[in-house]
């Protein structure tokens, strides 16, 4: 028999006690009405002469808004209900994850953590090659049990039912969600939010965490004195890029952890408002080779995930995160860290390697910030790498 696209459709592993209820997203007709009644009377802002110095440009948006009336969510909704997915009670909040298991049975649970303005579907591509790595041309000794938690507040963990989910809030309930899936041993790997959750993960439960697998951080390099001098030319050019991004680039971070409630106004009622918000960060921080986001990142595929901040109606929810971890320090564990740095990461070894202990380290010349949706094939061979050594300790 074929096997399943994401794993076995076997019964879902958990200890006796805990409540798991399957979950399929289903969004009512009436709201995908809704997006396109919206869509089609837009009102237009007036711009100034210019590209994307101030912003995202109208011409280009327009192009992308009628992409997004024609666009299927039917289709991407089939999509993500081919991956088994469930939600549970954590810490008085609802928390929707996609479980996919491996049909091999030496296989490593993997915790998966996204960020902001990305989702759950951002994994799509990567769920099948580590679940089932020989079908996808891999090793099967590489596979991994998938575990990819909605953050709260994100996607289908809503509503966010009170204040105080920061990174380490997080990090306790994706701990307590693996215990509840009677998981005691796992990795863990994540980009932008997930660069600091999972570290959180591997401190807080190091005798359960394996390893740590990290991308898409964007902090600014916490360096001390010294640590910029005599930089390589790839450091220098992070360097240039990061303080680039830090001049011209942290307006909607300020927004999101000062005022989300304020800002949320305009997203939460205008799809087009949230398409630009998400849009922009698109184009900045995917690959710098790329010109426009859909030539870094199949437009459809963004666009499903610019639906699900849409249907989920989680603009002020999802900002929320900033708000929360304002002034967070970076997150460390002593477990062994490995780190994939692609396109406008800003990561040095040098400076990073003070803080983690630091077992593995690439560099790529492809992908960017969402690396799982613009490199998934460096990724995945990355994390398969690193975790190698680690499965058997």
């Amino acid at each position: 028999m074929e096997k399943a696209e994401f794993g076995l459709p076997e019964p879902l592993p958990t200890l006796p006690g805990n409540v798991l209820t399957p979950f399929r997203i289903a969004i009512p007709p009436d709201a995908i009405d809704d997006l396109h009644q919206r869509l089609e009377r837009i009102r237009w802002p007036r711009e100034l002469p210019g590209d994307w110095e101030r912003g995202v440009p109208v011409g280009y948006l327009r192009g992308v808004v009628e992409r997004w009336l024609e666009f299927d969510w039917r289709v991407w909704e089939t999509r993500l209900n081919a991956v088994p997915q469930y939600t549970t009670r954590i810490d008085g909040q609802t928390i929707h994850f996609l479980h996919a298991r491996s049909p091999e049975p030496s296989a490593v649970p993997l915790l998966l953590t996204h960020g902001w303005p990305g989702s759950v579907a951002e994994f799509l591509e990567v769920i099948g090659p580590l679940t089932d790595p020989s079908r996808y041309g891999g090793d099967a000794a590489d596979a991994f049990h998938v575990i990819a938690p909605s953050v709260p507040g994100h996607g289908f963990s809503v509503p966010l039912e009170e204040p105080g989910w920061d990174h380490v809030r997080i990090a306790r309930a994706w701990i307590e969600l693996m215990e509840r899936l009677g998981y005691d041993r796992y990795g863990a790997q994540g980009g932008d939010t997930g660069s600091v959750v999972s570290p959180l993960v591997g401190r807080l439960a190091p005798g359960r965490v394996i390893g740590v697998h990290l991308n898409g951080g964007l902090a600014f390099p916490a360096a001390e004195p010294g640590d910029l001098d005599a930089l390589s030319a790839t450091d220098q050019a992070k360097l240039a890029t990061a303080e680039h991004f830090r001049a011209t680039g942290t307006g909607y971070a300020e927004l999101q952890s000062t005022k989300p409630q304020t800002v949320s106004f305009a997203l939460s009622d205008s799809p087009v408002g949230q398409l630009a918000w998400i849009l922009e960060k698109f184009h900045d921080w995917t690959d710098p080779a790329r010109s426009l986001p859909e030539d870094a990142v199949a437009l459809d595929h963004l666009l499903a995930n610019v639906s699900i901040y849409w249907f989920t109606n989680t603009s002020a929810t999802s900002a929320n995160l900033y708000y929360e971890s304002r002034g967070y320090p970076t997150a460390s564990s002593g477990v062994p860290t490995g780190v994939a740095v692609f396109p406008t990461d800003p990561a040095m070894r040098h400076i990073l390697e003070r803080e983690h202990h630091l077992t593995h380290w690439a560099e790529y010349s492809r992908g960017g910030h969402f690396a799982a949706l613009e490199a998934p094939d460096l990724l995945v061979e990355d994390i398969r790498v690193f975790f190698r050594s680690l499965r058997q300790q």
